[in-house]
């Protein structure tokens, strides 16, 4: 078995999966590997997932309505769709100010959009009603609950699910391989625990060399390099 091969099919894969267009096609010539997806279709995800990182919700819903012209992502899929709009409302709440027209246009986007899905479903009454709470405290005077929602923590979470929607619909698959790995090992680790096995208290992934350092943490927010 090549595992070289292997691992740099999972690169690859993770690389195309999570929407970096630029460093999967430069890790596919440098591994000589045929490319996953065609680049536009990848770099129609990035755009779409930047767009929600930045908060422009209306124009990654026009996005994702361009790339699925039969709407089959949003209407197939209620969460999804009521968390882009819940999102969209945080946004104007985020814009608004007391008394200006933009307070008038939040409420309304509410009461016109996400009011009749959270009557239809009543799972979505909470999380509108903790959403429709921040008009009526001062920002500096949110409990923390409350601050969560305005935190860019949201927008990530809401472009992962967007990200995830559009793979399944392209592929039938949500996730990266590796990301099914380690929940994989994870599984298999905690099996072997419950079991009584004998295991070191930290088992390492094996992916920092052989120098690793038992004290070494990741840095999730490390950005990747594509040139």
């Amino acid at each position: 078995m090549d595992i070289d091969s292997d691992l740099n099919a999972l690169i690859l894969d993770y690389l195309t999966m999570e929407g970096y267009p630029q460093a999967a096609a430069k890790f596919s010539r440098e591994a000589n590997l045929q490319p996953m997806q065609e680049d536009p279709v990848v770099k129609n995800r990035q755009k779409i997932k930047q767009l929600i990182h930045e908060g422009n919700v209306q124009e990654a819903i026009e996005e994702l309505n361009d790339l699925d012209p039969e709407n089959q992502i949003l209407d197939g899929d209620a969460h999804l769709h009521f968390a882009l709009l819940r999102l969209q409302l945080v946004e104007l709440i985020r814009d608004s100010k007391d008394g200006d027209k933009s307070v008038s246009s939040a409420l309304r986007f509410a009461s016109q959009q996400l009011g009749p899905r959270a009557s239809a479903q009543p799972e979505f009454l909470e999380p509108l009603e903790k959403t429709m709470a921040l008009f009526l405290y001062p920002r500096d005077a949110l409990r923390p609950e409350q601050a969560a929602i305005l935190h860019p923590n949201l927008r990530r979470d809401v472009a992962d699910m967007v990200n995830k929607a559009i793979l399944f619909h392209q592929q039938n698959r949500r996730e990266a391989a590796i990301r099914h790995l380690v929940k994989v090992r994870a599984w298999a680790e905690e099996s072997a625990r419950s079991l009584k096995k004998d295991l070191p208290d930290r088992l390492e992934l094996g992916l920092n060399g052989e120098d690793a350092d038992d004290n070494f943490h990741e840095n999730g927010s490390e950005p990747m390099v594509t040139t």
